[in-house]
């Protein structure tokens, strides 16, 4: 959604904070895109410019020439420390009052809706929105418009050569992302399935490769993170966090035998056999 709207926004003592007579900005499923935030500039965190979030749940709810009075709590605005604005300091955690006007708002098109050069630039647009969600430690919410993103290029049965080239690098680009997403959400098998994705669009893919390895590692699936380490280190065999993946593998093997052995031991006292331990290639 593409809106513009008027603003003022003050402390709970009336200092003025920042104001605005016709701001615009674009909110992703009802949250404001940070990468955008340079519409809102007056508005910052940490010396950066980024939308505060307190409004996201205000502005998709009002209708054009709406006014609101919205309340928003330390965490949605400028959070737990000191704030330079443009008009006053904000102290650490204020709460902020803003009188917000809905001059007017655009729907977003969706991808049935758009040709095959607008799919591409808004699949790249809504990357960089993530990217920024991401960067922000929003990782559920940023795994979403990746995900949502990809579907703008997923078919491109109607692209043109060039064009398929570009959905591609967007597709590999997105899914990549979205595993990372999915790493730190801790689903890991969904991660996995996001980097196989990858790598049925580029099987030499290191950082697919590699972040396939770190879901298989949480998975327990050892075998296969070391066949994905070793392909990862025959391809970039300076690759530092491929290598620190393939210490963090070997340390999982170890522990993996040092149980299997623990408890081989009881069962081969019952059946009379012993335990086959699990081996790894030692060489990096």
């Amino acid at each position: 959604m593409f809106y513009r709207l008027k603003y003022v926004a003050r402390l709970e003592d009336g200092t003025l904070v920042s104001k605005s007579d016709g701001v615009e900005f674009t909110v992703q499923d009802g949250y404001f895109c940070p990468a955008l935030a340079k519409a809102v500039k007056t508005m910052k965190k940490g010396g950066k410019e980024q939308v505060i979030e307190g409004l996201d749940r205000a502005v998709k709810n009002m209708k054009n020439g709406e006014v609101a009075l919205v309340t928003i709590q330390p965490e949605y605005a400028f959070g737990l420390t000191k704030s330079a604005q443009d008009l006053a300091v904000v102290p650490a955690n204020s709460t902020v009052h803003c009188e917000v006007e809905l001059v007017s708002f655009v729907k977003d098109k969706e991808s049935w809706d758009t040709n095959t050069q607008e799919k591409i630039e808004t699949t790249g647009k809504k990357k960089e929105e993530r990217n920024a969600l991401f960067k922000a430690g929003k990782h559920e919410r940023a795994s979403k418009r990746y995900e949502k993103a990809v579907r703008f290029v997923e078919y491109d049965s109607t692209f043109s050569d060039e064009e398929k080239q570009q959905a591609k690098v967007l597709k590999i680009t997105c899914n990549l992302n979205d595993a990372v997403c999915k790493l730190k959400l801790k689903d890991y098998k969904q991660a996995e399935k996001l980097c196989t994705k990858v790598l049925d669009l580029d099987s030499r893919n290191v950082k697919a490769l590699y972040r396939r390895a770190q879901a298989y590692i949480q998975l327990v699936d050892l075998d296969l993170a070391e066949l994905d380490t070793k392909k990862a280190l025959e391809i970039d065999p300076d690759n530092r966090d491929v290598k620190l993946e393939y210490k963090v593998l070997k340390q999982k093997v170890r522990e993996y035998n040092k149980d299997t052995q623990f408890y081989g031991n009881i069962f081969a006292k019952m059946n009379k056999q012993e335990p086959v331990p699990m081996t790894i290639d030692s060489k990096v």
